[in-house]
């Protein structure tokens, strides 16, 4: 989704064709909203303007429906360019001032932007570290929301009832021909992925994972072949709502082995220092996205197929942020 070097290789390809033919807005709407507890900002001015920018998954254009709700009750004049295809491209639209303000990932901005190869421990420190380093390319954190959509192993109703187990420092207590896994080929081989994270969970692929029961597959197909038996664990991200339609149980890392891909509002630097306010603005939102918020929200849109700024803004509504006119 926003991990691979594969992906950003096509990210920087469709930054340069976006870059030859101009980005427009979002041919998307968001409804009309009112005050709530996001009040318009007293005194600013009548022409302040803010553009919003998202990648293009459900995940991010809900955030950036949100955010673009969220500014234009606040009183700027909103451009919504939201849906960029590719990660790099929208980071890119920050850098250059053409975009305010973008939800980014912790653990994307450190491992993928920032290039480091090692992600940092604990989530508050892992947000630090990038909220510091960033700054030096005139980009400013907001503090992150609880949602980390990171990766994670499920399993279906009946597997989950059947091993009994919530933590993955319980699989090496399973009988080994329960250690079958459904991932994708990339996550299998990566060094951050599935070799790694069985050794940190002290189990020894071969010995006691058997290649046999170790299935390849699309990254979208594994949540369908994980409901459907085909694996005990198949790789997901957390905040998928497939979990939901399809009633997968997610294992806790209570040994924290996957990095913190936390989600926080970023800002182009010259904008957030003309008007502070945002940055108040997203404090309110920030700490009621949570998971279980977002893999809502994903469900809404990917499964019973609603738009994701009407999703976004009834969700506003029901937290109080705005309300309807």
């Amino acid at each position: 989704m926003k991990r691979t070097s594969k992906l950003i290789a096509l990210s920087f390809a469709a930054l340069i064709g976006l870059t030859g033919c101009g980005l427009s807005p979002s041919t998307g709407t968001v409804p009309e909203s009112a005050p709530g507890s996001i009040q318009p900002i007293p005194d600013l001015p009548e022409d302040a303007k803010a553009t919003v920018t998202s990648k293009s998954f459900t995940e991010q254009l809900l955030l950036g429906k949100i955010t673009v709700i969220a500014l234009e009750v606040a009183g700027f004049n909103v451009t919504d360019l939201t849906n960029v295809p590719g990660s790099q491209p929208a980071r890119q639209l920050l850098l250059s001032g053409d975009a305010s303000a973008l939800w980014e990932y912790t653990g994307t901005a450190w491992l993928t932007y920032l290039g480091h190869e090692e992600p940092v421990a604990g989530e508050q420190k892992q947000w630090q570290a990038v909220h510091d380093e960033d700054v030096a390319n005139n980009i400013v954190w907001g503090n992150p929301a609880p949602l980390n959509n990171t990766y994670a192993m499920a399993m279906n109703r009946e597997t989950a009832d059947r091993l009994g187990i919530t933590k993955l420092s319980q699989l090496k207590e399973l009988d080994k021909k329960e250690l079958s896994f459904c991932v994708d080929p990339e996550f299998n081989s990566r060094r951050d992925g599935l070799t790694p994270m069985l050794k940190h969970y002290d189990i020894d692929r071969g010995k006691g994972v058997s290649e046999d029961n170790i299935g390849l597959y699309d990254v979208g197909a594994i949540y369908q072949a994980t409901a459907d038996g085909a694996c005990n664990f198949g790789e997901v991200f957390t905040t998928d709502g497939r979990i939901k339609a399809l009633d997968l149980t997610v294992l806790e890392d209570d040994l924290k082995y996957f990095p913190s891909y936390n989600a926080a509002p970023a800002f182009n630097g010259d904008f957030i220092r003309e008007f502070p306010q945002a940055m108040d603005i997203m404090e309110q939102i920030a700490p009621l996205l949570t998971d279980e918020a977002l893999m809502d929200m994903n469900y809404q849109v990917d499964v019973v197929g609603r738009e994701p700024s009407d999703v976004a803004f009834e969700w506003m509504v029901d937290q109080g942020l705005v309300t309807k006119p």
